[in-house]
């Protein structure tokens, strides 16, 4: 039987704010339904809490690091502090190893939070953020959105169906 994970991590487009493609304007962000709630709940609890985020838009010249940094800077803004961020700039054929589905961010953000990737959860909104979280070790959580694919849901080992409720499956695991 799982455990309740020391730490929590999190998809930014589509599962904490709106999905907003390639979005480069803070003005853009707006945090999804209940987010709010359950983000403060674990922050009462003294869960850790990080953001990991393909920004591909970067590599694809649609995006500068500064707008993304804006736009991060805007998500704490709406949602609160996070313990840390991770971003993978790079395009989908780059081949390295942080863009999700490859585990890299969720290590990297193990590695700084002092944890094993056992102890922690990734919650997303597609398959790659489940896989990503497999391929690392860690707890993977999908919270579906009209985006997420079938096969995504069937191939997932735990769905939910809002973020509060990903957070209370976690927590009620223990």
């Amino acid at each position: 039987m799982r455990s309740e994970p020391k730490a929590v991590l999190l998809d930014r487009d589509g599962t904490i704010v709106v999905d907003v493609p390639y979005n480069g304007d803070p003005e853009q962000v707006v945090a999804m339904p209940g987010a709010q709630e359950a983000l403060d709940g674990l922050r009462a609890a003294g869960v850790p809490l990080g953001v990991l985020t393909n920004q591909s838009g970067i590599a694809r010249g649609l995006l500068t690091a500064a707008q993304v940094d804006a736009v991060n800077e805007r998500v704490e803004t709406v949602l609160g502090p996070f313990d840390l961020w991770e971003l993978c700039p790079h395009g989908p054929g780059d081949g390295c190893t942080c863009r999700k589905p490859a585990p890299g961010m969720i290590l990297r953000a193990c590695e700084r939070l002092g944890l094993h990737p056992s102890e922690v959860a990734f919650i997303g909104d597609i398959g790659s953020d489940v896989e990503a979280a497999a391929a690392a070790g860690a707890t993977g959580v999908l919270v579906p959105t009209p985006v997420t694919r079938q096969e995504e849901i069937d191939a997932a080992p735990l769905v939910a169906g809002t973020l509060a409720e990903a957070v209370t499956l976690l927590r009620g695991s223990a």
